[in-house]
C-alpha cells in the first residue's frame, strides 16, 4: 500500500488569516486533530494542530515563565511564546516547517517519518497540491484492513483496489454522504469503511453504497459508528 491508498481526502484546510476560534470549531466539528494551512494560490505554507492550541489565554492555560527562565531565554523567546498564546489568527500559532510525502510514498516510509519527527499526521502532495492527509489512525486502519495472509500485491491488484476505492467514494457521494468524516481502505478487493456518520440511516447508506460497488456485502467491512456531530 501507498499513501494514496489510505489517505483521508478531500482535505480540510484553513488559511493564515483564519481566526483561532474557527480553527478550534473546525477540529471539533470534524473530529480531527490538525489541518494544513494553504495560501491563496493553494500552496502549503504550514500546519496547525490541537497541540498548537493547548496553551491559550482564552482558557487560562498560557504559562507565565519564571524570572530565571525569562533571563536565560531572552526577550525573543518570550515574545514568540506570547504570540503563540495570545495571537488571534492561524499565522500566529501554526508550524511553518511541514514534513510532507508524495502519493506513492510507502507506509513504512510514512511511519518512519511520523516517528522521526514526532508528529501525528503528514500532508500528501501531488506536485505542489495537497491531495490528502495520512495520520497515525490511517496507518492503524491499514493494518486492521490487511488480510491475515500477507501475500505481495501485484501491480494489477493494486490498480484494481485503487479503482475500487474511487468508485466506492463516488457512490458514497451519490448516496448523500460526506466523505470528509470517514475513510475508505481497499485491500485485495475487500472494502473497509472507517469513521463516523450522523445517523443510523447514513450508516446503512454507507454499507449499501459499498456493497453496490463490490456486488458482494461480504466484501464490505464496517468499522463505523453513529456519532451526531456537535453544533459549534
Amino acid at each position: 500500500m501507498q499513501a494514496r491508498d489510505i489517505m483521508s481526502a478531500p482535505v480540510i484546510s484553513v488559511t493564515e488569516d483564519t481566526p483561532i476560534v474557527e480553527v478550534a470549531q473546525l477540529l471539533v466539528r470534524h473530529g480531527i486533530s490538525g489541518v494544513p494551512v494553504l495560501a491563496a494560490d493553494g500552496r502549503l505554507v504550514g500546519i496547525v494542530s490541537e497541540g498548537d492550541l493547548v496553551r491559550r489565554i482564552e482558557i487560562g492555560t498560557d504559562r507565565q515563565p519564571s524570572w530565571w527562565l525569562r533571563l536565560l531565554g531572552g526577550s525573543e523567546e518570550q515574545a514568540r511564546d506570547y504570540v503563540k498564546t495570545h495571537g488571534r489568527t492561524v499565522s500566529d500559532v501554526m508550524s511553518r516547517k511541514v514534513a510532507t510525502v508524495s502519493e506513492d510514498a510507502g507506509l513504512a516510509e510514512i511511519a518512519a517519518l511520523l516517528e522521526r519527527r514526532h508528529i501525528k499526521r503528514v500532508p500528501v502532495m501531488r506536485g505542489k497540491e495537497v491531495v490528502g492527509i495520512v495520520s497515525r489512525a490511517n496507518l492503524l486502519q491499514a493494518i486492521a484492513s490487511t488480510p491475515a495472509a500477507l501475500v505481495p500485491e501485484s501491480t494489477d491488484a493494486k490498480e484494481r483496489d485503487r479503482a475500487l476505492k474511487v468508485r466506492v467514494e463516488e457512490e458514497m457521494e451519490r448516496a448523500g454522504l460526506d466523505t470528509v468524516f470517514f475513510n475508505v481502505i481497499v485491500a485485495d478487493g475487500v472494502v473497509a469503511l472507517w469513521g463516523a456518520v450522523r445517523s443510523e440511516a447514513q450508516l446503512q447508506a454507507a454499507r449499501a453504497a459499498a456493497a453496490t460497488v463490490t456486488g458482494d456485502p461480504a466484501r464490505v467491512q464496517m468499522h463505523m459508528s453513529v456519532q451526531p456531530m456537535p453544533m459549534v
